[in-house]
């Protein structure tokens, strides 16, 4: 807070009793600027992992591989209902993808179907039955 010291005649800042920048917020304010500092740390944070995941898709070589289609399933979030749709592929070797992919490709899949599966690190490309 600022004052006027006449006996200087200057305008001096005054910080409180315990002389802290912070004294002037109260309790409520100090705890509002560390949720705030947490909240963007916290969205810097998950930028970062899909900023990450999706370098390393660009990075991973485009495979195409024979798989059978195993399992689908929907997950949906939020009031607004968004909607992700996933499917699990079964490669030769035994070991199992599990991919997120868009409502058209998962509404054409039916589980048992076998075909090349095109993906690229853990990004569905295509599959194609045959």
């Amino acid at each position: 807070m600022l004052y006027w010291n006449q006996k200087k005649g200057v305008v001096s800042m005054y910080y409180g009793p315990s002389g802290g920048f912070f004294s002037d917020f109260g309790f409520f304010g100090i705890v509002f600027a560390i949720f705030f500092v947490l909240f963007i740390c916290f969205f810097i944070f998950i930028i970062s992992q899909g900023v990450r995941e999706w370098r390393k898709n660009n990075n991973s070589p485009k495979l195409t591989v024979s798989a059978t289609v195993v399992a689908k399933r929907t997950e949906v979030h939020g009031k607004h209902a968004s909607t992700w749709y996933h499917a699990t592929f079964q490669v030769e070797s035994g070991d199992r993808i599990e991919l997120t992919i868009d409502g058209n490709e998962y509404g054409q899949l039916v589980e048992g179907d076998q075909g090349s599966l095109t993906f690229q690190g853990t990004r569905y490309l295509s599959f194609k039955r045959g």
